[in-house]
C-alpha cells in the first residue's frame, strides 16, 4: 500500500551532511540499521548488485511498531510517514510522531476493551488511514491483526470468525460490510467487540470517537 511504501521509504532516508540516518550507500554496499537501544540491527551487504548477507538481532523481541515506527518518531518526528487523500479530497499528511501517538491511543483503547496479546482481531478497513493506527496499536499490544477484504459476505465472515477464533473486528462503515458482519456475528458468540470506522451503527463502538479519548503514551510491556 501507499502507506507502507512511505513508511519503508522513511527507513532508508539519508543525508550527506549528517551521520544521523538509517540508510546509507558505501561504494557498492548498502548498510541499513535500526538501533534505538542498540539491540536491533538489519545489515544488507551488496557488493555486486545483489544481496549477499542479512544479519538480524533481537528477533525474539522485535516489534514493528516500537522498533521501527516509534524509533523513527524519536529520531525524525516531523518526517512524513503517510499521505492519505480521502474520497472527498481531504488530504492528510501524517508524521512518524503522529503515527506513534495515534497507535499508542489505539493500544490503550484496545487494552481497555480487554484485547490482549495473542488475541485475533480482524481489520476490514479498505484503504482508510485508520488502518495503520489500528494495525500499529495491535502490534504494540501483541495482538494478532488479520486484514480482510470488504467484499466478504456473511458466510465468509462466519467461517473466518470460527476458524481463526476472532474476538474483535474493526470494520468500515462503507457499503454493506458491517451488515454482513452482523449477520455472521449473530451465530458467532466468540466475537466480543465490533468497532466501526468512518460512521456509526447500532450495536457497534464508534472507533473514531473513542480511541482519541485515550493517552498518546504507551510503554513497551504495558
Amino acid at each position: 500500500s501507499l502507506a507502507l511504501l512511505l513508511i519503508l521509504a522513511g527507513l532508508f532516508a539519508c543525508s550527506k551532511d549528517s551521520n544521523n540516518f538509517f540508510g546509507k550507500w558505501s561504494g557498492e554496499s548498502l548498510s541499513f540499521s535500526v538501533e534505538p537501544n542498540g539491540e536491533n540491527k538489519v545489515k544488507i551487504v551488496n557488493e555486486n548488485g545483489t544481496p549477499t548477507s542479512i544479519t538480524f538481532k533481537n528477533t525474539e523481541n522485535f516489534n514493528f511498531a516500537f522498533d521501527l515506527v516509534d524509533a523513527l518518531a524519536e529520531r525524525e518526528p516531523d518526517k512524513t510517514a503517510m499521505m492519505h487523500i480521502s474520497r472527498d479530497k481531504t488530504e492528510r499528511r501524517l508524521t512518524f510522531k503522529d503515527m506513534k501517538r495515534a497507535s499508542a491511543q489505539c493500544a490503550n483503547y484496545f487494552k481497555s476493551l480487554g484485547i490482549k496479546k495473542g488475541d485475533r482481531v480482524m481489520l476490514v478497513l479498505k484503504r482508510h488511514y485508520q488502518f495503520w493506527f489500528a494495525m500499529l496499536g495491535l502490534n504494540k499490544l501483541g495482538a494478532i491483526a488479520i486484514p480482510a477484504t470488504n467484499q466478504l459476505q456473511e458466510h465468509d465472515f462466519e467461517y473466518r470468525f470460527r476458524s481463526a477464533g476472532i474476538s474483535a473486528i474493526i470494520c468500515t462503515a462503507d457499503g454493506d460490510t458491517a451488515n454482513q458482519v452482523d449477520l455472521a456475528a449473530a451465530k458467532c458468540p466468540e466475537l466480543k467487540h465490533k468497532l466501526i470506522v468512518n460512521g456509526q451503527r447500532e450495536g457497534w463502538r464508534t472507533f473514531d470517537e473513542e480511541y482519541t479519548l485515550y493517552s498518546t503514551h504507551y510503554l513497551r510491556g504495558e
